[in-house]
């Protein structure tokens, strides 16, 4: 990372914590050079790159101020009741029919689950995948159908390794994306209807992978900025027998909450005593906003209790399907489990993947990526301020391309979802993301496409729906 980006790094997160309020002005080319050490054209370039983001503007003759927007405009949301649920899942019908929504190109995407392919490294990855296969043996082609392609594999250890994770070659398994990751570690631990902790909301393909395998969901509260309520779990954990959880610690979806390292390390202590398997998701740790990403609970792993579920979908190659998991104790038993179904993930799209990895600048990709994120995220939350009805209510994560907005309770989302369906625009309803069908008020919105004029008149569309409720 060159020493610009690192400066912007440094105000972007003072910005974020409030430090650097709305409207304030941030330190001028002369002093932030003095203070910080750093030389004017690097001040400069960096608040040039801050411009870009959203964060700041220039005022004639007055300086660089922060944006009215890169705060918070709305309240911030408040998920959850405080309780735990216990509940047998039915939601696919519900969600195949949001999912659908999706396959008109004309439908403004707020509902869709990926960011914009307009934003991945699509010729790089293309040039990878020919140099790849053209230096892949025969023997290769049937060895890493069960291994998994041993640079690729490398290259995911090292990756753990910088950021202060230990994860030997040996516990990953490549899998097709992240969900078949998630899959085979709730089959490698769980029965037919067994328990299994899960968050309230939770990402709808996690009830899908429930109802599938035929397991029963209690769904933890999920705060929008601190995650999993630890006292509500150690509660039902004391009062179910669960088998296993399934928790996002970082930029979990569709909150975007965060845990702490703190209440990380508690996560880890608490299903430690218990014994209880953690299969943690964690597909958008690579999207964080600030200087360096929030530690994994597989970082406090002493045990191999914790099951590190990790994808390219999100970051670099939503179509290439290669994931992985970080097993611990359970993987060989996911192994097993693979050998048993899908044998293994497309040969060739690891191979361009590990290619990718050691020569097409990765880290310089996922920066520009992390900024355009942010940058509609400013966009996206800006448009509700000026939209949107007065008691709306808002997540603001650090990282990923999802906002959580909790409407007035008159709401119904779910007609909310077919009036602007109706009207080309797609959005997530909040039921989809509750076992037991809560968060009828709620909806989750995806930023993660370059923001235009069809996506701010899609908001103000959006903007008189609401006020019609």
């Amino acid at each position: 990372m060159k020493r610009y980006e690192k400066f912007a790094d440094q105000i972007a997160e003072m910005i974020r914590s409030g430090v650097l309020a709305a409207n304030t002005k941030v330190p001028s080319v002369r002093h932030a050079s003095r203070t910080y050490g750093v030389s004017p054209s690097t001040v400069f370039q960096a608040y040039y790159l801050l411009e870009d983001r959203g964060l700041i503007q220039a005022r004639a003759r007055s300086g660089y101020f922060v944006r009215e927007h890169a705060m918070q405009p709305l309240p911030e949301a408040d998920a959850g009741d405080g309780q735990a649920h216990t509940t047998e899942v039915d939601v696919s019908e519900l969600v195949f029919s949001v999912l659908s929504s999706l396959k008109n190109p004309a439908t403004v995407p707020f509902g869709s689950a990926f960011p914009s392919p307009e934003l991945f490294p699509l010729a790089r990855l293309a040039r990878s995948m020919a140099q790849s296969l053209k230096a892949l043996s025969p023997h290769a082609i049937v060895a890493d159908m069960t291994a998994g392609n041993a640079d690729l594999r490398r290259q995911i250890a090292l990756r753990y390794g910088v950021s202060g994770v230990h994860s030997p070659v040996d516990e990953l398994v490549i899998t097709n994306g992240a969900m078949e990751a998630l899959n085979l570690c709730l089959q490698a631990v769980t029965q037919p209807g067994d328990l299994v902790a899960i968050e309230a909301p939770a990402f709808y393909a996690t009830l899908q992978v429930l109802e599938r395998l035929k397991l029963k969901a209690v769904e933890i509260p999920v705060h929008p900025r601190e995650g999993i309520d630890l006292q509500i779990l150690a509660q039902s954990l004391q009062q179910w027998p669960i088998k296993a959880c399934w928790f996002m610690s970082s930029l979990q979806n569709p909150l975007g909450a965060s845990m702490s390292d703190e209440t990380k390390q508690g996560l880890y202590d608490l299903l430690c005593k218990h014994q209880v398997p953690l299969v943690e998701d964690d597909v958008y740790a690579e999207l964080y906003y600030g200087v360096q990403p929030r530690k994994p609970v597989k970082g406090f792993d002493r045990e191999g209790l914790v099951m590190h579920c990790g994808s390219f979908s999100k970051c670099l190659a939503p179509g290439y399907r290669v994931g992985w998991v970080a097993g611990g104790r359970f993987a060989e038993r996911i192994r097993r489990q693979q050998l048993m179904t899908t044998i293994s993930p497309s040969v060739p799209a690891q191979a361009a993947i590990a290619d990718y990895l050691q020569h097409g600048g990765y880290d310089r990709h996922l920066r520009k990526l992390r900024d355009n994120l942010e940058m509609q995220q400013s966009a996206m939350l800006a448009s509700a301020a000026r939209h949107f009805p007065a008691p709306t209510r808002v997540t603001r994560p650090a990282g990923g391309y999802f906002l959580w907005f909790e409407f007035p309770r008159q709401v119904d989302s779910l007609q909310l979802f077919h009036q602007a369906l109706e009207r080309n625009i797609s959005l997530a309803p909040g039921p989809i993301f509750s076992a037991t069908g809560r968060f009828g008020h709620c909806a989750r919105l995806n930023h993660g496409y370059p923001w235009d004029e069809h996506s701010e008149a899609a908001m103000q569309t959006l903007g008189k729906l609401l006020q019609r409720f």
